[in-house]
């Protein structure tokens, strides 16, 4: 008995994962005739994570349905914005993306970080227990079982990064709420709480000040702030969910 034959058709925007033959209008493709169509979709590439509705012949399927010969699929990308059901939308970043870390903590973002690289297994294992949406340019990363939910980061440039990642998820935006250096929260400081770690010439230049709970970083409106407030005012003025809470 043959393998069947399918005809597969992958939206453009999951062009990149595919090889090339496939990247446009519905090519050919054989299967076993017992894998699933979500194990065939991320055999040719695409990790499941950026994946939205499967259509076979008109209609859309489960990931588990399994390809019989003839069909015709359809592959589409993640609908946007992106719902993660079952716990409160965070993140978790791999030891590439600390400048998109750090802009998402600016935000107000629940954002976890790994400075070091500590391995797929235990970066998809701390997704799971935590419940964070992966994040990573790693696509080998996203194919893993384990992981709570995951979305790949399209570019290499922070500020489409940061777009890319906004208008995915729409998280709740609470600009200067959070440390850039911990993801800790942030409290309102007094010059004398925070004394001992200001830069020379701080005490007398400035008098708002910040603290984290968590480390003890301190916070207040320095030379960089105005590029920070760059930053912020044009996530607000985009993506302004969360923003008056």
């Amino acid at each position: 008995m043959s393998a069947p034959e399918i005809h597969i058709q992958f939206a453009p925007e999951l062009a990149l994962f595919v090889p090339h033959g496939r990247r446009s209008g519905a090519t050919p493709l054989t299967t076993d005739g017992v894998s699933s169509l979500g194990h065939v979709v991320e055999s040719s590439g695409v990790p499941l994570t950026e994946v939205g509705a499967l259509r076979v012949n008109g209609r859309e399927v489960p990931k588990s349905y399994v390809p019989a010969a003839g069909d015709a699929v359809e592959v589409r990308p993640v609908t946007r914005p992106q719902q993660v059901p079952g716990a409160p939308l965070r993140f978790l970043l791999d030891v590439h993306l600390g400048t998109l870390a750090r802009r998402l903590r600016l935000l107000g973002v629940d954002t976890a970080y790994e400075s070091t690289d500590i391995g797929d297994p235990a970066l998809a294992t701390r997704s799971a227990t935590e419940k964070r949406v992966m994040l990573s340019r790693d696509r080998g990363l996203l194919h893993r079982r384990e992981l709570w939910a995951g979305a790949y980061v399209y570019s290499t440039r922070p500020e489409d990064q940061l777009h890319d990642v906004l208008d995915r998820f729409r998280p709740d935006l609470r600009p200067w709420t959070r440390c850039t250096a911990c993801n800790g929260l942030l409290r309102a400081a007094t010059r004398e709480e925070v004394a001992d770690r200001l830069e020379s010439g701080t005490h007398r230049s400035y008098d708002v000040f910040a603290q984290c709970e968590e480390c003890g970083r301190a916070y207040w409106k320095g030379a960089h702030h105005e590029q920070l407030e760059t930053i912020v005012e044009h996530a607000l003025a985009e993506f302004h969910g969360g923003a008056d809470a």
